[in-house]
């Protein structure tokens, strides 16, 4: 038997029954599930995921003329102040700590990793990425780039260090890809003299306690070290894209679910978004920012559901 063993449920308390069923309350064949009648006039998005990209999405669609039901699946188990934002809006239903696990695409149903069960008009998976390698020791002290969303913030960092200095900060660019090329191109457009290193060191040397300045400097498994004003991380990550593989989705050669220019996969009624998803082989995330990606996806996601209904009376 399925059990709600760690998620939380929020939405508005104005809010109609989820479509949310646990596997001992799923209707038996050939019936309505519970909650079936109280929803199919309503179409339903399912978002598989709770991060940047899939909080810009529930903010797009919440501004357009969307009149259904959002229920958005994170496999966080707190309540960071940006879900709980989302959480209160009335058309909102978010659970926390129940990341979906399974996609039934034949009967648009998506099933989390407690049993859980939710039907959909249509799925939106934003699942993100993972670093490829496990985090070099003292890596929470540095500053990252990984999409193009770090963009912002690593300027707004970099003017705090210059300031604090009162000259043009030297910094340690960690990094191979794409991702370490934009990062460079953003230091440098801030005034930043990076100096980019392919090697991964074995930790970050940390700043004189008590510094308002972020890590300094590397130290290689040799011994040997480069030191600067800042560190910047920008690894290899991996397209988070395992869900996919339940619903039989096409993949990129180098992960991340294939999406076409309106964000739909290969398999009608389901979208991805953000980094788990690719384009010409790249990760979203290097491509676009999330709140643009965002504004075409809920633009025609809008438009897939206002179809629906039309179809269906044809």
């Amino acid at each position: 038997m399925a059990t709600q063993r760690k998620g939380l449920h929020m939405s508005a308390p104005a809010l109609s029954p989820t479509s949310g069923t646990s596997a001992s309350t799923a209707a038996a064949p050939g019936t309505a599930s519970p909650t079936t009648a109280t929803t199919a006039a309503r179409p339903r998005i399912v978002i598989a995921g709770a991060g940047p990209a899939a909080q810009a999405l529930v903010r797009q669609l919440t501004r357009t003329p969307f009149a259904g039901a959002i229920t958005v699946l994170s496999n966080r188990d707190d309540a960071p102040e940006e879900l709980l934002e989302l959480a209160v809006l009335p058309q909102v239903s978010v659970r926390f700590g129940q990341p979906a696990s399974y996609i039934d695409a034949e009967n648009r149903r998506v099933t989390t990793a407690d049993g859980m069960e939710f039907d959909y008009d249509e799925l939106v998976i934003a699942t993100g990425s993972a670093p490829a390698e496990a985090p070099v020791e003292g890596a929470a002290r540095c500053l990252s780039y990984s999409t193009i969303d770090d963009a912002a913030r690593l300027g707004e960092a970099v003017k705090d260090v210059t300031r604090v200095l009162g000259r043009r900060p030297l910094g340690i660019l960690v990094g191979t890809g794409s991702a370490a090329g934009q990062a460079e191109a953003v230091l440098r457009a801030r005034g930043v003299r990076p100096v980019r290193t392919t090697v991964r060191p074995a930790a970050v040397v940390p700043t004189v306690a008590g510094s308002v300045l972020p890590a300094s400097g590397i130290v290689f498994q040799d011994g040997s070290s480069m030191n600067g004003d800042l560190v910047i991380l920008a690894e290899e990550r991996i397209a988070r894209d395992e869900l996919a593989a339940t619903a039989g989705l096409t993949t990129a050669p180098r992960g991340g679910i294939v999406i076409s220019q309106d964000f739909r996969t290969s398999v009608p009624g389901i979208w991805a978004i953000g980094d788990a998803a690719a384009y010409d082989g790249v990760r979203l995330g290097l491509l676009v920012a999330s709140g643009s990606a965002a504004s075409v996806c809920a633009s025609q996601l809008l438009q897939a559901t206002m179809a629906r209904p039309l179809a269906a009376a044809a």
